[in-house]
C-alpha cells in the first residue's frame, strides 16, 4: 500500500509493534495514544496518568460493499497472542469484533501511520494520526486534540460504498484510578466546519479533577448519521445492536437515551470510493479537562507532608470554551497546521544527521504531550520526572533530572525562560537556597527547602543559555540576583564550597537520590560551568570584580580536577567526610549515608557514565572546555570502554531493570580496578537512558562519531516496537523528562549555537556538502553548505519564527558579517559566499 506524502522516518513490521504507543495531544494536554495496530490506548486526558486505561467502547469500524460483498470490521489489526488468554479470555474489550489480518506502522513523531490490510476486504486503510507540533509556537503546539485520518484505498476496479464509524463511551467522572461517570450525556452537534458528538456530564462535580468535555467531531459536512446512546441491553447485546444496525447499511439509528452514567456514542461517515481511487475521512477527537490539582505540599521538613491537593488549572483550558471549541478552531485551521508540522518534521528528516539521532531527538519530544508535562494558566511549564502508571513521578520540576533535556529551550524557549523564572524567582530563598522540587502552587514554591548541588549549578547554566538564545535582556537582569545568590549559596559555612576554592567538597546531594561528600567530577564540572556562565552574566552587566572572582575560581578548580580526581583514565570521586561534621542546613534529605563521618552510598573510584554532564552543558552553551580537552577525551574513551556491555545475559543488577539479556547499553557505573564500596550509590547497576545519551552526545563533541552513534543506536534499538514502545524511554517512570538530552545530539553533529545577544549563528564546517536542520527556541529552519577549497556557498532558510542574525560563522573555515542586522522571517532564506579566513 503506498504510504502517506507525510515524512517517514521509521517503520515496524507486525512483529515489531505490539508495543508501540505513540501518544497523541499537545504540550501540556495529556494525550491519548494510538496503538501499533491501530487501537486507541492510555486514555490519559484527565489530568493524571492512565496506563492500561481506556473506555470500555472506543473504536473505529469499517464497513464495505463492493461487488455485491458486505464486510465489516474494526479497523484495528489482528491482536497479538499474548492478549489471547485472561480469566475470562481475551482481556481486551470487545476482542471478539473482526479486525484486520494485516498490520504495520510508520512514524516521524508527531505523526503515526497504521497500514491495514485483509485480502476479504476490497479497500486497504491507511490511518494517518497526528497532533500539530510547530517549534516556537507553544500554543499551536499545545492543542488536546488527536487527529485521525482514515484513508480508504481501493484494490478493486469496481466502486466501493464505504462507512467509517467512530465509537466512545463517555467515561467522564474517571481518570483511570478515581472517580465514576454520574449523569453524562452525549449531545448532537454541527457548524459549518464540523458535525459529531459532545460528550459531557451533568452529574459530576463541576471542581472535580475528574470533569471536562469531550467531542468526537467529522470534518465531512456530508450527511452524517449518529448515535447519543446504545441500546441498553444485557448478555453483551449493546454491541450486538450496535454491530447488526452498522453492518446493515453503515448508517446508524439512534437509541432511546437509557439513562446510563456512561452512554456511548457512536458516529458514522459514509463516503464512496471510485475503482482504484482514495477517499478519506477525517476525525477530531478533542478534551477538554480544566480543574488540574496540584502535587502534594511538603511542611518544611521534606518528610512531612501536607496530603492537601490544591487547583492549580491548566493552561491549555484558558484557550478553549470546552472539547467543541477546540475541535471547531483546529477545524478552521487543520490544513494550515498540518502543513506546518509537515513541514518542520521534513526537515529535520531530510537532514544529513545520522537516522538513530533523528529518530532519538524527534520521538523523545513526545514526552512534552504526555502526563509528564503540564502548564497552569499563567503559561509555565512545569514537569515530573515521568509517569507511573497512576500517578506522575517524582514531583516539583526536578532540577537535577530537568538539567539534562535540551528540546524545550532549543523549540520552545518561551517555556524554557518561564522555567528559569520559576526555580530563580519562585523556588530560590533569600539564602540562595533553590528547592530542587518546586512546590505549586507557587507561593509554596520554597516549602520543599533542600538544595540539590548538581541541580542548582545546571540552572545557572540553562539562565546563561537561554539569555543567549533569546537575547532577552530583561530576562537576565530579572533574574541575575537570584542566579548570583545561587552561586555565592555556594561558599556559605559548610556549603558545597565553603572554603571557597572552586571544588566542591561538601554535602551535595544529586541525581542519584543521595548526598556525595568529597570532590568529584559528576558535581565538579557542573561548578565549572556554572561559574563560567556567571563569568559570561556578570560580565555583560558589568559586575567586573563578580566575574573577576568567578574565573578564579574557575581556573583553580578546573586545575584542581585534573590533577586530583583524574586517574589516569577517568575523574573519580574522593571520598572526604565534611570537616568538623558541619553540613549547612537544606542540603542533605533523608536518602543518603546516615554516618557523615564514614559515608557509604558513595560513587567512590567508580568511573560514571555522565561524569562530564557539565563539559555536555558546557560544550551545548558554547562555553568551552572546562579542563584539559585530552582529559576529557580519555574519560569518554573510558566509559566505553569500561561502562560499555554488549549483553546483560550475565549482567547482576539488584535495582530497576531497563535492560535485559542480549541487549547493549552504558551502566551507570563501573569499577574497572576492583575497588567498590561496598554500599555504592543506588543505581549503579542500573541503565538510563538520559544518562547514556550525556555520554555519547559528549563522544560526538569529541570527535568520537560511531562510538557516539552506537551508543546512541543501541538505545533505539532496545525500543523497537516488539519489546518496548519508541515513544516511551523510562528512568524513574514512564516518559521520563531525561531522555529529552537526545536533543543535544543534533547540536554536537551540526556545531549549533546561536546567540540572540551578538546575533552570531554559528556551524561547523563539513568539508562536503551537507544539509542542516537548525532551531534556536523562536525560529527554525535549514542550512545547506556546499564548499570548496576557497569558500562555503550557503542558503539559509527560516521556516517557522523570525530569525536575527548579524554574523555567519563556519567554526575553523570563516565567517561573514551581514550588512546590518537582519531579520529574516518565516518563508525568507539568505545565501552568502564564505571565503576561508586565510584564503
Amino acid at each position: 500500500m503506498k504510504s502517506s506524502n507525510w515524512p517517514l522516518l521509521c517503520a515496524y513490521d507486525q512483529d515489531h509493534s505490539h508495543r508501540i504507543a505513540l501518544p497523541l495531544g499537545g504540550i501540556g494536554t495529556g494525550t491519548i495514544s494510538l496503538g501499533g495496530r491501530g487501537d486507541l490506548r492510555d486514555w490519559e486526558i484527565v489530568n493524571r496518568p492512565a496506563k492500561g486505561f481506556a473506555p470500555k467502547n472506543a473504536f473505529f469500524a469499517l464497513r464495505t460493499v463492493a461487488d455485491g460483498q458486505t464486510v465489516v470490521r474494526a479497523v484495528e489489526g489482528a491482536l497479538p497472542v499474548e492478549l489471547y488468554e485472561g480469566w475470562s479470555g481475551s482481556p481486551v474489550a470487545n476482542a471478539g469484533m473482526p479486525r484486520f489480518r494485516h498490520s504495520s506502522f510508520e512514524s516521524a513523531y508527531p505523526f503515526g501511520t497504521v497500514l491495514l490490510s485483509d485480502p476479504e476486504i476490497p479497500v486497504d486503510v491507511r490511518l494517518e494520526a497526528f497532533n500539530p507540533l510547530i517549534p516556537g509556537d507553544a500554543d499551536l503546539s499545545g492543542i488536546p486534540v488527536a487527529v485521525l485520518r482514515f484513508v480508504l484505498v481501493n484494490k478493486t476496479a469496481s466502486e466501493v460504498a464505504a462507512s467509517v464509524c467512530g465509537t466512545i463511551q463517555n467515561f467522564i467522572g474517571e481518570d483511570g484510578s478515581l472517580g465514576a461517570p454520574k449523569g453524562n450525556r452525549n449531545s448532537l452537534r454541527k457548524d459549518s466546519e464540523i458535525q459529531g458528538i459532545f460528550l459531557h456530564s451533568e452529574g459530576v462535580d463541576r471542581q472535580s479533577e475528574q470533569w471536562g468535555t469531550i467531542a468526537l467531531a467529522a470534518t465531512s459536512t456530508d450527511r452524517v448519521t449518529f448515535r447519543t446512546s446504545w441500546a441498553a441491553l444485557s448478555w453483551g447485546n449493546s454491541l450486538l445492536d450496535f454491530w447488526d444496525d452498522f453492518s446493515a447499511d453503515g448508517c446508524l439509528e439512534d437509541r432511546e437515551s437509557s439513562g446510563a452514567d456512561s452512554p456511548t456514542t457512536s458516529l458514522a461517515v459514509p463516503i464512496t470510493v471510485p475503482p482504484n481511487g482514495v477517499q478519506e475521512v477525517t476525525f477530531l477527537l478533542t478534551w477538554h479537562f480544566p480543574n488540574r490539582l496540584s502535587w502534594r505540599v511538603p511542611q518544611r521538613n521534606p518528610q512531612t507532608w501536607d496530603d492537601k491537593l490544591r487547583w492549580i488549572g491548566n493552561y491549555y483550558a484558558t484557550q478553549y470554551e470546552d472539547a467543541w471549541d477546540v475541535a471547531l478552531q483546529v477545524a478552521r485551521r487543520l490544513d494550515e497546521l498540518e502543513k506546518r508540522t509537515a513541514r518542520f518534521v521534513s526537515s529535520l528528516c531530510e537532514s544529513d544527521l545520522p537516522a538513530e539521532v533523528k529518530e532519538s531527538a524527534l520521538f523523545n519530544l513526545s514526552t512534552l504531550r504526555t502526563q509528564t508535562c503540564f502548564r497552569t494558566p499563567d503559561g509555565h511549564l512545569f514537569g515530573w520526572e515521568g509517569c507511573q502508571d497512576r500517578i506522575g513521578s517524582c514531583f516539583g520540576s526536578c532540577t537535577h533530572v530537568w538539567n539534562y533535556e535540551q528540546a524545550v529551550a532549543f523549540l520552545f524557549g518561551d517555556l524554557a525562560k518561564g522555567m528559569r523564572e520559576v526555580e530563580f524567582i519562585h523556588s530560590t530563598d533569600s539564602r540562595g537556597l533553590m528547592s530542587f522540587r518546586v512546590n505549586l502552587p507557587l507561593e509554596y514554591g520554597t516549602r520543599f527547602g533542600v538544595a540539590a548541588a548538581d541541580g542548582q549549578m545546571g540552572c545557572i547554566v540553562k539562565a546563561y543559555r537561554d539569555w543567549q538564545l533569546s537575547g532577552d535582556e530583561a530576562f537576565l537582569r530579572k533574574l541575575w540576583p537570584s542566579v548570583r545568590n545561587a552561586l555565592e549559596f555556594c561558599w556559605i559555612a559548610g556549603g558545597w564550597d565553603g572554603d571557597k576554592d572552586g571544588v566542591m567538597e561538601g554535602c551535595q546531594h544529586n541525581t542519584m537520590d543521595v548526598e556525595y561528600y568529597g570532590p568529584n567530577p559528576q558535581m565538579g564540572f557542573l561548578y565549572l560551568s556554572a561559574l563560567r556562565s556567571a563569568e559570561e552574566m556578570a560580565k555583560h552587566l558589568g559586575n567586573k570584580d563578580f566575574a573577576e572572582t568567578c574565573r578564579e575560581l574557575f581556573q583553580n578548580g578546573s586545575r584542581s580536577l585534573d590533577e586530583t580526581l583524574f586517574n589516569g583514565e577517568y575523574y573519580e570521586h574522593l571520598v572526604v567526610p565534611p570537616k568538623d561534621g558541619l553540613v549547612a542546613e537544606g542540603l542533605a534529605w533523608d536518602m543518603g549515608a546516615k554516618d557523615r563521618s564514614n559515608p557509604d552510598l558513595q560513587l567512590a573510584g567508580g568511573c560514571l557514565v555522565d561524569q562530564l554532564v557539565g563539559q555536555f552543558l558546557a560544550h551545548v552553551c558554547g562555553l568551552g572546555y572546562l579542563a584539559d580537552p585530552r582529559k576529557i577525551r580519555k574519560t569518554l574513551e573510558s566509559i566505553l570502554q569500561y561502562n560499555g556491555k554488549q549483553d546483560f545475559s550475565g549482567h547482576f543488577n539488584h535495582m530497576r531493570s531497563y535492560v535485559l539479556n542480549d541487549e547493549t547499553a552504558l551502566v551507570m557505573a563501573s569499577y574497572p580496578w576492583g575497588n567498590r564500596p561496598e554500599r555504592p550509590f543506588p543505581y549503579y547497576n542500573e541503565v538510563m537512558t538520559g544518562f547514556e545519551y550525556t555520554a555519547a552526545i559528549g563522544m560526538l563533541y569529541e570527535g568520537q562519531r560511531e562510538a557516539g552513534l552506537r551508543c546512541i543506536r543501541a538505545i533505539r534499538d532496545r525500543y523497537d516496537g516488539r519489546k518496548r514502545s519508541p515513544f516511551n524511554e523510562a528512568e524513574c517512570g514512564h516518559h521520563y523528562a531525561r531522555a529529552m538530552a537526545s536533543w543535544a545530539a543534533i547540536l554536537a553533529l551540526t556545531g549549533f549555537q546561536y546567540s540572540g545577544v551578538t546575533g552570531t549563528m554559528t556551524f561547523s564546517a563539513t568539508g562536503n556538502r551537507a544539509r542542516s536542520f537548525w532551531s534556536n527556541g523562536y525560529a527554525a529552519g535549514t542550512l545547506l553548505q556546499v564548499p570548496d577549497e576557497r569558500s562555503i556557498q550557503v542558503d539559509l532558510v527560516v521556516l517557522e519564527g523570525k530569525l536575527q542574525i548579524k554574523r555567519l560563522v563556519f567554526t575553523s573555515f570563516g565567517s561573514v558579517e551581514l550588512p546590518t542586522s537582519e531579520t529574516i522571517e518565516a518563508g525568507q532564506s539568505y545565501q552568502a559566499t564564505i571565503p576561508r579566513a586565510n584564503s
